[in-house]
């Protein structure tokens, strides 16, 4: 898995900021290549069923393909026998996927490199796949009718999903699928982090995200929104963080509260997330308990003003840090470009040009930010220190989450795709 960099800050509100796995350094690099693994990335090709596995940096290069969906015609007589699973699953293609089913929506592989977990969305699960054979290990039935993000835990040990339909999360052991515990979140839970060392688990719930009801003035029908801290041990609350009084209390009473993708400088006092509808970001501060800065992207004079064309509310989603904590790489998904942006700054680099851009990470090496290109079925590279784009690689259809991870030093495909 790639490595966590774990710190500790004083104060109590800060003692609860987030502890995630970060971009590998050579030194994890040469761990890895001692335990017999090789550090890659997966990308998850959400209308595919499969997941493309590619170098972690340099080139990029297709190294593999998994099929996340072997027990697909056994998951479908399922669902096909049931009314009620039916209508969500027909809803989800239809609404979530727009006409399409998804397969493929997060994935961490564990710590030996043998097996992947992917959160399935259409098939309401979480499934661990042998990367030798590409067969099921095990299988999780999420709370309800949809399984969404996930994030593992510091020591590759544990995997948090949202359960979106359920309104909760459930926290498995990453090589049982064997259920730890669950928590209440807000409505419709999407992102996790594992925090202060694998200690807290953050979530962030969106809202309703499939209505038309998206002008300010009917946000209160998005449903309740807002962060779900508790302890990783007991699953029991510490503590929740509404961003509506935040945004109020700087003015921005029209701005959305649902937390989209957000990133933690490496010393976890600043956050910086997305929310629905805004071509931008917000930074807060965790200590302070409040929001510091708010910075407007450009918008693309080519994107639709109707928000209710703009995809699941998003308008930007997808935002990365590189490891020293100076430069964030923004995906403006409805706009078409992404951009690396000056943290202390504020500046804003070059505008790179991007079909649908839905997600943005790492290098292993923690040179490229890459994103997914939902639109153009590609990945792509671009540089931190520059903000120019490096490179694409072709993928399978709909990338969407991008995880860095490892499989064994001699693995290939099974198929040998």
């Amino acid at each position: 898995m790639p490595a966590s960099r774990t710190r500790h800050l004083c104060s109590v509100a800060a003692a609860l900021a987030l502890t995630v796995a970060g971009p590998a350094t050579a030194a994890s690099a040469a761990t890895a290549a001692d335990d017999g693994l090789r550090e890659v990335m997966f990308v998850g090709n959400n209308w595919d069923g499969t997941a493309d596995v590619i170098k972690s940096s340099g080139d990029f290069a297709k190294i593999g393909r998994i099929n996340v969906v072997p027990d697909k015609a056994e998951r479908l007589a399922e669902i096909n026998a049931d009314p009620i699973k039916w209508i969500y699953y027909t809803s989800i293609r239809d609404q979530v996927g727009q006409g399409h089913d998804q397969y493929a929506d997060d994935m961490y592989s564990t710590p030996d490199g043998r097996s992947v977990v992917v959160s399935r969305p259409s098939f309401a699960d979480v499934v661990s796949i042998d990367l030798a054979t590409d067969k099921v290990n095990w299988r999780f039935p999420v709370a309800g009718y949809r399984a969404d993000h996930m994030a593992v835990s510091p020591d590759g040990t544990r995997v948090a999903v949202s359960a979106s339909t359920a309104n909760k999360v459930q926290v498995l052991d990453i090589g049982t699928g064997k259920e730890l515990g669950e928590f209440d979140t807000g409505d419709k839970p999407h992102e996790n982090f594992f925090t202060n060392g694998g200690k807290y688990i953050w979530n962030m719930s969106i809202g309703e995200v499939t209505t038309s009801l998206d002008t300010p003035g009917w946000d209160w029908t998005k449903g309740d929104r807002h962060i779900t801290i508790v302890d990783a041990t007991t699953f029991k609350q510490v503590k929740t963080i509404d961003m509506r009084q935040r945004l109020d209390a700087i003015g921005l009473k029209d701005f959305s509260d649902a937390v989209r993708p957000a990133a933690f400088t490496p010393d976890w006092s600043k956050l910086y997330f997305q929310v629905s509808f805004f071509n931008g970001f917000l930074e807060y501060d965790v200590a302070a308990d409040k929001i510091t800065r708010v910075k407007t992207l450009p918008e693309n004079p080519a994107t639709n003003p109707d928000r209710t064309t703009w995809l699941l509310d998003s308008r930007h989603h997808g935002i990365s840090m590189n490891p020293e904590g100076t430069k964030l790489c923004v995906a403006g998904t409805m706009d078409n470009y992404a951009t690396v942006v000056d943290r202390a700054s504020f500046d804003v680099g070059p505008l790179i040009t991007a079909s649908t851009p839905y997600w943005a990470t790492v290098s292993g090496d923690g040179k490229d930010c890459i994103i997914s290109e939902a639109g153009a079925d590609q990945v792509t590279a671009i540089d931190f220190a520059t903000g120019q784009k490096v490179l694409s690689v072709p993928v399978g259809d709909h990338p969407q989450r991008v995880r860095l991870g490892h499989v064994q030093a001699d693995w290939t495909s099974p198929s040998g795709s």
